[in-house]
């Protein structure tokens, strides 16, 4: 009794899930959505070639000292890096000097408290200290930037969809709205256009303005895409420092798997060599 109940119960909602499909059908092929504004003029972002791309991936020093540099010297005004320390700049190739040398000339010091009179005071930065913020709050950053919030870039190509393809292609899409680009999408006053931004329009600036912006310790020609490109790269290290290491143990990890399934494979030959199958 129990099994056919429960057969017309099972083909009862099989049959509701099949006219209510049927009917989802029809009517999206009678209204189909509407395509959105933002959807129709966004575009996807360009693809970049760096050299820790693909499973053997390797990071190139030079190229992640240039992008700090260029970080340093134009997006730190506004953008927080809350997860790097100065000390972690040995990793792209510079000394215990340089980095000290680095700390301490930092255009933002350090937050600190006064041990004398034990108000907020400020001092030159320390290797180990994170890079500090901009700004003193989330106020005083919303104050300056026309009341929005310049993102953390500490993990930003993790947390962007596409991660160095779109920083790089964000900053060097700043364009002139299209002509066929309704009014109440055009950017209004404080916003500038960048069709690989998701809703077109973001408050911030173009950063890279022009060649010749950032002077290169290589000498390396700083070209808007050149710079975009290093910037780029820099923030693949940020978002994930130990991306070297973690190639290197996978493969070690698939080398030992490849071995592994081959001496099993060669026990089971020895093994049942003499029985018959």
């Amino acid at each position: 009794m129990i099994r056919p109940i429960a057969f017309l119960i099972g083909l009862f909602f099989s049959g509701w899930l099949l006219v209510s499909f049927v009917f989802g059908a029809a009517e999206y092929i009678k209204n189909p959505p509407q395509e959105t504004v933002e959807h129709k003029f966004h575009q996807k972002p360009e693809k970049i070639h760096l050299a820790s791309d693909g499973f053997m991936g390797k990071f190139d020093r030079q190229q992640l000292q240039r992008g700090f540099q260029v970080y340093k010297e134009v997006c730190a005004a506004c953008h927080s890096m809350d997860f790097i320390a100065f000390r972690n700049l040995e990793a792209l190739g510079y000394n215990e000097a340089e980095v000290k040398a680095i700390a301490k000339n930092w255009a933002i010091e350090t937050p600190s408290i006064d041990p004398n009179t034990g108000e907020p005071a400020s001092r030159p930065s320390l290797p180990a200290d994170y890079f500090p913020s901009p700004f003193a709050n989330e106020v005083a950053a919303r104050a300056a930037n026309n009341n929005s919030l310049p993102p953390d870039l500490s993990l930003m190509t993790k947390a962007r969809p596409d991660g160095s393809n779109y920083v790089y292609s964000l900053l060097t899409g700043y364009q002139a709205p299209p002509a066929d680009l309704p009014e109440e999408n055009k950017p209004g006053t404080g916003l500038h256009y960048n069709p690989y931004f998701p809703n077109l329009n973001l408050a911030m600036a173009p950063p890279l303005t022009g060649e010749g912006q950032v002077d290169y310790a290589d000498g390396t020609k700083a070209t808007v895409e050149q710079m975009a490109t290093d910037v780029s790269a820099f923030l693949v290290w940020t978002a994930e420092p130990k991306l070297e290491n973690r190639h290197q143990t996978g493969l070690a990890v698939l080398l030992f798997l490849l071995i592994a399934t081959i001496l099993a494979y060669l026990s089971y030959r020895n093994i049942w060599a003499d029985k018959k199958h």
